[in-house]
């Protein structure tokens, strides 16, 4: 089932970053697009700061070519750029992986990327990858593409559902464990007591909508 993940990066761990030195109260906006071997994001949005020369602002990171300003209105600025695709990156990675980008926004603070894969592993085969090239991203969001929510579904909380489907992703269930608790909550940006109550929680949940009533013994 399409599946969709947001990720976020520290300001300075994309191409782009560099702007935010200057630019302290810019917010970049890339154009949604589908990667190719030839043409990844050609064009970002850059609002909220009003400079003459705002080329300039993007320098010194080496994953970026080229940029060009190709319209300004006020302080909003419409950018094409060239990537350095040979920089081990998000970029790179989704054209690596094929997975398309949906959203990404840039502020100060950091890159919030929206992803979509045709499934659960395609997500999953994103994520490895940037570990394997030590690309500090933090998944903050997983969720399946369905307007029906099952009772399940309904019966979790965001978070609950979240470490759920990284857990089960990344193989905490299997025997033996492909990833433990404490590298989780890495993943997740949480202590590893946060993720063992958010598994507990969520694990409780699922079986009090799925089991069929019975009287509880007592003890």
């Amino acid at each position: 089932m399409a599946t969709e993940a947001t990720f976020t990066v520290p300001s300075d761990q994309f191409p782009l970053g560099t702007v935010f030195e200057q630019l302290p109260d810019a917010k970049v906006t890339l154009e949604r697009i589908i990667p190719s071997r030839d043409v990844v994001v050609p064009y970002f949005w850059v609002r909220g700061s009003d400079v003459d020369s705002i080329e300039e602002k993007f320098t010194d990171h080496p994953g970026v070519k080229d940029i060009r300003l190709v319209d300004s209105v006020a302080d909003e600025y419409l950018l094409r750029v060239e990537w350095t695709l040979d920089y081990s990156g998000v970029l790179s990675t989704l054209v690596e992986t094929g997975i398309p980008l949906v959203k990404a926004v840039g502020t100060k603070q950091q890159w919030t990327f929206e992803v979509r894969g045709d499934d659960r592993s395609d997500i999953a085969a994103f994520q490895q990858r940037c570990r394997e090239l030590d690309v500090p991203i933090t998944l903050t969001k997983l969720h399946a593409l369905t307007p029906v929510e099952t009772e399940t579904e309904a019966a979790l909380t965001d978070t609950q559902q979240e470490a759920l489907v990284l857990a089960y992703d990344w193989g905490y269930f299997e025997t033996p464990r492909e990833v433990t608790m404490d590298e989780l909550g890495t993943e997740l940006g949480i202590s590893q007591q946060a993720v063992a109550s958010r598994l507990r929680r969520g694990i409780n949940h699922i079986l009090g909508s799925t089991l069929p009533e019975t009287e509880r013994p007592n003890r």
